[in-house]
């Protein structure tokens, strides 16, 4: 190696760390992002076979072999509007009943923004290796207490919400053993966040009511791997595929009377296949198959009934309690997106993007109550973006997503009496990378 790409290496290495810090948040498929890097979330997160700069690796590793010896370096600006609506027999009553206040809350908190990193060098002319910089996040509320008598979400006399944020960082290795056909693994060491406040009332359903809500932020470490193969299969035809490991993480310790297992949160492992066609010298077609597997995680898919109704109001609270070794959680199912994009190489300077996804949101209709939480019911997201080629070695890359409102109703599961909570929730998300090419 020689001693310029150790400095092109360190300056990597020394921006991933910087950009080790809270404040992720994301909420389109679930709680992963609808695509990872500005050029793919033009696509509308399609690439797992049409890899095109460093961020490629959080798609699918194989592809950083074939995009060079590049940096980029992107922030995203990213607006989620979220609310709740109650109806029917209204609140307050004291626990185990929880009536809401009937009427439409917003949560507060609605700009975030999200910076992200790729580095990758040319080992030879075969193999590369490089530094890829992403999170994930979105179970974010901030709703605030209520006018009416200074009663919050879930009656806890202030504000209610929850913060989660995932940093990833991976190290990727890509061969190519064939012109354009390759194979790829990264390691990846993840790093979350959490903080949960307002849900004191929960505290006769918790193993640990101390270590339920109101500790403010509590972290959590894990690694994991990512593998995938990019194949060309002749007659402008590539497939791909990758496969993210479940990454065990460490408890969040400050939380273990609110998650399943004592605080655990781990994340979820996904798969992607998918094929990119080349329909025209200046154009291609891309189309991805994602699935996440929430069903994995006991904290993200055990549901609220029957686990809170087996605890009650125990004083020796049993394994389906918060914080049980099968305690509730948010009832979350696994998730399939399907992703299409189109991109027009228009000329040597301006290449043009547009893409359209889909996923059947992850809630079913009787986890409404504890969702209103994470209310991560987003089905449908619209894409653009370009290229613009500013020289040889300097590109600016530019995205757009805009996800209409999506809506879930279901019955509160622990209303005296019939109450419905209506969880909505729509999204904008711009995007801006440089690209440079070494």
């Amino acid at each position: 190696m020689s001693l310029m790409t150790k400095k092109k290496l360190s300056v990597a290495v020394a921006m991933a760390a910087g950009l080790a810090v809270p404040g992720l948040a994301f909420a389109t498929n679930g709680y992963f992002a609808h695509g990872y890097g500005t050029q793919t979330k033009g696509l509308a997160g399609a690439g797992v076979a049409f890899s095109q700069d460093t961020m490629a690796a959080a798609t699918n590793p194989a592809g950083m072999v074939f995009v060079g010896d590049r940096m980029d370096v992107g922030m995203a600006w990213f607006s989620p509007i979220r609310e709740y609506t109650a109806t029917g027999t209204s609140g307050p009553l004291p626990p185990p009943a929880f009536n809401l206040l009937n009427g439409t809350v917003e949560s507060d908190s609605n700009n975030f923004y999200i910076p992200h990193l790729g580095y990758n060098m040319m080992l030879d002319k075969n193999s590369s290796f490089g530094i890829t910089v992403y999170g994930n996040g979105g179970m974010n509320t901030d709703y605030p207490a209520s006018k009416a008598g200074g009663f919050g979400t879930f009656f806890s006399g202030g504000k209610t919400g929850v913060d989660l944020s995932q940093l990833f960082v991976a190290g990727t290795y890509a061969y190519k053993f064939a012109p354009n056909s390759s194979v790829g693994a990264s390691l990846i060491g993840v790093y979350q966040r959490f903080k949960a406040y307002g849900l004191q009332n929960f505290a006769g359903f918790s193993t640990s009511p101390s270590n339920l809500t109101n500790n403010s932020h509590d972290s959590s470490t894990g690694f994991g791997g990512k593998f995938g193969g990019q194949f060309d299969v002749g007659g402008g035809v590539t497939l791909g595929a990758s496969y993210q490991t479940k990454m065990n993480m460490s408890e969040f310790d400050k939380y273990k009377g609110l998650f399943a297992e004592q605080g655990g949160f781990d994340v979820p492992a996904t798969g992607t296949i998918g094929a990119a066609f080349k329909v025209a010298p200046d154009h291609t077609l891309v189309f991805d198959i994602q699935r996440i597997f929430y069903s994995g995680v006991d904290s993200i898919a055990n549901p609220i009934i029957p686990n809170l109704g087996l605890c009650g109001m125990a004083v020796n609270p049993a394994a389906n309690c918060l914080g049980g070794s099968n305690g509730a959680g948010f009832g979350w199912e696994d998730m399939t997106i399907y992703k299409l994009g189109y991109q027009f190489k228009l000329n040597p300077q301006w290449t043009l993007r547009a893409g359209y996804s889909h996923g059947d949101q992850p809630i079913p209709s009787s986890e409404v109550l504890f969702n209103i939480l994470a209310p991560a019911v987003m089905e449908d997201h619209f894409t653009a973006g370009f290229t613009w080629n500013m020289d040889k070695k300097n590109e600016l890359n530019f995205a757009a997503m805009y996800a209409p409102s999506s809506k879930l109703t279901g019955p509160n599961p622990l209303a005296a009496g019939a109450q419905n909570i209506t969880l909505e929730m729509k999204q904008y998300e711009l995007e801006i990378s440089w690209g440079i090419k070494f």
